[in-house]
């Protein structure tokens, strides 16, 4: 196996995308608990990567930003791109793991003076790579075996069953602790009395994230029939571009619930989360950030193939589906032209109590 002392992981996306190379952080851990690992993410997930103790140190790369700043002054945006090389080529890294699929972000690993770079070639952006893996797409298989598949590339030797060794992990500080209990307290909730409810996620979806979404009414309807047959309290969670979809769900209850969309970061909401009986979700990055911090979830998936992208390890989660003949039909990075989304509409609400009712 190869000796290596500073390895940087890049994955631009989002925090389900990033959680999902958690697994592959606690490998190379495992390997080399004296190795430092850099991370190259987004803004979104940078609160996450800096929380996380097993990272030294974290570099931000928000593509809409560059671009952004390209437009306005291409000279500005040369500066802040020899910036960020200069940071990385600063940590003098032996080796990257590159799960950003594109060229740009290879290039600039290169320009680094990073001497090795392992990732998956997809559509041929893979050409900075100085190892390049065929790639189509994830298929078949979860996106964080495919990211622990990497280490064998390097040549590291996968002797554990990955999925109980490396789990996805978020690690809330003291601060995100005392702020769920004091957000607990102020509302009446009580340990393990209580279902974190988030009827939005899929931000990484932009404006298509309603594709990923169960219909706000059909929450409201499953969360009052919860309390109706188990007593337990209801809080409504989500970010600040989701206070309206929540307060939807409020509207449309019978039983009064907590409206706390937008009062969490999402590392609070992943503390309060640990405190639930469970978490109900849609597939998104806040159904992921409740798999990471160790509680348990009930998800709904739509046009995703949760064996690809749901919860990891699917131990203990329990994924609800109407099992449409045409799902999944989001492959390969690409969305069917799918104008009806039959396989959420269609989803009755006491299909899915039927699913979670023992967790009650």
């Amino acid at each position: 196996m190869p000796t290596l002392s500073r390895v940087l992981i890049v994955n631009p996306f989002g925090i389900g995308d990033m959680l999902f190379t958690t697994p592959l952080i606690a490998a190379l851990k495992a390997h080399g608990p004296d190795m430092s690992i850099g991370y190259l993410g987004n803004a979104r997930t940078e609160p996450l990567l800096r929380a996380d103790p097993r990272i030294s140190c974290v570099f931000r790369y928000e593509r809409d930003e560059f671009v952004a700043l390209y437009r306005r002054s291409p000279w500005q945006f040369l500066r802040r791109w020899q910036a960020l090389l200069e940071e990385i080529r600063a940590r003098k890294f032996e080796l990257a793991f590159d799960c950003s699929l594109g060229s740009p972000v290879s290039l600039a690993l290169f320009l680094a003076g990073i001497p090795r770079r392992i990732g998956y070639d997809y559509k041929g952006r893979g050409r900075w790579l100085t190892d390049r893996i065929p790639f189509k797409g994830y298929e078949g298989r979860h996106v964080a075996e495919y990211a622990l598949d990497l280490l064998q590339h390097a040549g590291f030797l996968r002797t554990v069953p990955e999925q109980e060794a490396w789990p996805m992990r978020v690690f809330p500080s003291t601060e995100d602790e005392e702020f769920a209990r004091g957000l607990m307290r102020e509302h009446h909730l009580q340990p393990g009395r209580f279902i974190a409810v988030y009827p939005g996620g899929g931000a990484s979806w932009g404006q298509g994230a309603f594709q990923k979404r169960w219909p706000a009414r059909e929450y409201a309807k499953l969360a009052d029939k919860v309390v109706e047959k188990s007593s337990l309290a209801i809080i409504l969670m989500g970010d600040c571009g989701e206070k309206e979809l929540c307060a939807a769900v409020a509207g449309a209850m019978k039983f009064p619930a907590v409206n706390a969309a937008g009062l969490t970061s999402v590392l609070q909401s992943a503390a309060v989360m640990r405190h639930s009986r469970f978490v109900l979700a849609n597939d998104g990055g806040p159904l992921h950030v409740a798999v990471a911090c160790g509680a348990r979830t009930v998800s709904v998936f739509g046009p995703v193939d949760p064996v690809v992208y749901g919860p990891f390890p699917a131990a203990g989660h329990t994924v609800v589906q109407k099992k449409m003949p045409c799902q999944p039909c989001y492959r390969r990075f690409r969305m069917s032209d799918c104008r009806h989304l039959s396989c959420l509409r269609l989803l009755e609400v006491d299909e899915l109590f039927n699913q979670l009712k023992e967790l009650l």
